[in-house]
């Protein structure tokens, strides 16, 4: 396998910051874009596996940071928290939706792809749902703990942040205040309709496989099911005994039995529709 970085530099100056995962031989005919969640990072505990286990399989598979995900020249530690207080929802839709123009329109691959597959987890499968429907070309899509919407704050959460223009998030892993500016606020009820992640998913007419870990306490199988409501096409993998990261933890320590059932059926999926179709 190659594994090759890139970076693209956004019309604000940001960067975002990837990785290109290339199967050894000839240049493949279909990719898949990866997308991280809230609080997440393309070197996060499975990301690197999955991509590379994708890889194997003959797709060309990009991974990348979010401009304002937090991470920045270190690819391990979140040490841009300013940046990561300025994100917000439309941003990272905008930025999933460039990565996909940057693989089917520009020189990001060594060929073109045929097909593209599109893999979002936990938010990143709220914005991968969404962008997908914007976008309109994506061939396949799978979501892994995916949220069926972006509105998860209570009403007191809520009234503080306006009151006080940032609130703060606590990243258990690192012990981190992670600072939110209450942009990201604004610009979810700026953008509602846009970011309604079940709206969206409902008018999406491609092959969509939804993974999800049946007890997952940061995003309820409720979600999963409410997806599936949604869009009645799309077909679900729930995963027993599974908690939101299907078990895997960071540092990565190797597959667990319910990571490799997630991943299976996602190599099944992106088999079939990318480079059986």
């Amino acid at each position: 396998m190659i594994q090759r970085p890139f970076t693209v530099v956004l019309d604000d100056g940001e960067l975002i910051r990837g990785e290109l995962r290339l199967p050894e031989g000839p240049p493949t005919s279909s990719a898949v874009v990866v997308v991280h969640g809230f609080k997440g990072f393309k070197d996060w505990g499975f990301f690197p596996h999955m991509c590379g286990s994708l890889a194997s399989d003959g797709h060309a598979v990009v991974s990348f940071n979010f401009s304002r995900g937090g991470i920045g020249s270190d690819p391990m530690r979140f040490t841009e928290l300013e940046a990561f207080a300025r994100n917000t929802v439309s941003r990272e839709v905008d930025e999933v939706l460039g990565i996909l123009r940057s693989v089917r329109d520009d020189d990001l691959l060594p060929r073109l792809p045929e097909r593209i597959g599109l893999l979002g987890h936990s938010r990143g499968g709220g914005d991968a749902i969404v962008a997908a429907r914007d976008d309109g070309h994506v061939d396949a899509l799978a979501t892994w703990a995916a949220i069926a919407t972006f509105d998860r704050w209570s009403d007191e959460v809520k009234e503080t942040w306006r009151r006080e223009g940032r609130i703060h998030v606590e990243n258990a892993r690192t012990g981190q205040q992670m600072p939110l500016d209450v942009t990201l606020l604004e610009d979810f009820e700026a953008n509602r309709e846009r970011l309604d992640v079940e709206a969206a998913a409902a008018q999406l007419r491609i092959p969509w496989l939804i993974v999800h870990g049946e007890d997952d306490p940061a995003v309820s199988a409720l979600d999963a099911r409410r997806l599936v409501r949604a869009n009645p096409d799309a077909m679900l993998e729930m995963i027993p005994g599974a908690g939101h990261t299907f078990e895997a933890t960071h540092p990565f320590q190797g597959p667990t039995p319910e990571l490799e059932r997630a991943l299976e059926a996602t190599r099944r999926h992106f088999r079939r529709h990318l480079l059986e179709g």
